[in-house]
């Protein structure tokens, strides 16, 4: 059981009616209320979405707040402050005044920063402090007009050869106000990419994806992320750049092998972190599995910490790993099926 679960359940008799579930991690929580509690998961994690399927929980997948009415809700901190504020946002301008609002995070997490952002919204109190976690409780005091989506956006533009991307990216996105570093070394060899049907794994804000359908306009990419809010950042980089929607698919994944297969290519700087935690499973899994999702000399481009032990992983299963680059911390590996 996760621990800001676990401080949640210590303080359950706070809980009454339809309650809303904002970020609330991949564990049993909601089986440990009482039955008198109808609860309901929103989340950006479509992973996570699949695993609250299976169990037969109410849930919602997207980047705004499910259509139901709720009496409570609580909120388990994203990382990201922005994205916190985004939150705080939707439930501001969705719900009634003195809606009950709980706020639980760990304190590693920056649960004390974010109890300081909601305490713009109402008065608040600390119901508890435990397992290194601490759970705060505010009655909403203010009513907001809707922020735009617009609002929410940064946006930058990048040049890569003699082209020109503008980036769209939302809260909590990766890279969200600047180009990252792995992606700015992986660009400029992305041009000797195999032409055809191509995915884009772990898609962030759409920068390899739209930089691949604009290098050749016979290209079909799938740009495919785990978090809602990539999905749709992805979905806005596209649009201000004129990409035709027959050029590209934007697919949910909750791992790897949710890809399509017969792919020319798959180009990625994979994920390896999941909140303020570290995983390599699913970066790992990509350097593991993508030769099955590949045509016969279909092609793997990848950009990864220098540190991290892919190579090894890719040439156990392709056979080859070329190192292509290796600068500024990061390694450019290709294999060809």
């Amino acid at each position: 059981m996760d621990p800001r679960s676990e401080v949640v359940i210590r303080q359950k008799d706070h809980l009454q009616g339809r309650v809303l579930f904002i970020n609330a991690p991949n564990d049993q929580l909601l089986n440990h209320l009482d039955s008198d509690i109808q609860s309901y998961i929103w989340t950006w994690n479509y992973a996570d979405y699949l695993s609250f399927e299976k169990n037969s929980f109410n849930r919602h997948f997207g980047i705004e707040l499910p259509e139901e009415i709720f009496d409570q809700v609580i909120v388990f901190i994203p990382k990201s402050k922005e994205l916190l504020n985004y939150i705080l946002d939707q439930i501001s301008s969705n719900f009634p005044l003195n809606t009950q609002v709980f706020l639980v995070g760990e304190k590693k997490g920056g649960i004390e920063r974010a109890a300081k952002q909601l305490q713009a919204f109402g008065k608040c109190i600390k119901l508890d402090s435990a397992r290194h976690c601490q759970l705060w409780q505010m009655s909403l005091g203010i009513i907001k007009e809707k922020t735009s989506l617009e609002k929410w956006t940064k946006n930058y533009e990048i040049q890569i050869n003699n082209q020109i991307i503008k980036i769209i990216a939302l809260p909590g996105v990766f890279s969200q106000a600047k180009l990252d570093v792995g992606t700015a070394v992986l660009l400029p060899y992305l041009d000797q990419v195999k032409s055809g049907k191509i995915a884009d794994f772990g898609c962030g804000s759409g920068v390899i994806a739209c930089y691949l359908a604009n290098l050749n306009k016979q290209n079909y990419v799938y740009a495919l992320d785990v978090d809602a809010f990539a999905l749709r950042s992805t979905q806005l980089t596209f649009e201000h750049n004129s990409i035709d929607s027959a050029q590209f698919t934007i697919l949910p994944v909750a791992n790897f092998s949710d890809a399509p297969t017969e792919l020319d290519a798959i180009v990625s700087n994979p994920p390896f972190h999941q909140g303020i935690h570290t995983h390599y499973d699913v970066s790992e899994n990509l350097c593991k599995k993508s030769k099955q999702h590949l045509k016969s000399n279909g092609e793997l481009w990848v950009v990864a910490n220098r540190f991290l032990n892919y190579p090894i992983l890719i040439e156990q299963n392709f056979g080859q790993c070329k190192v292509l680059a290796d600068q500024n911390g990061f390694k450019v590996l290709y294999a060809c099926v």
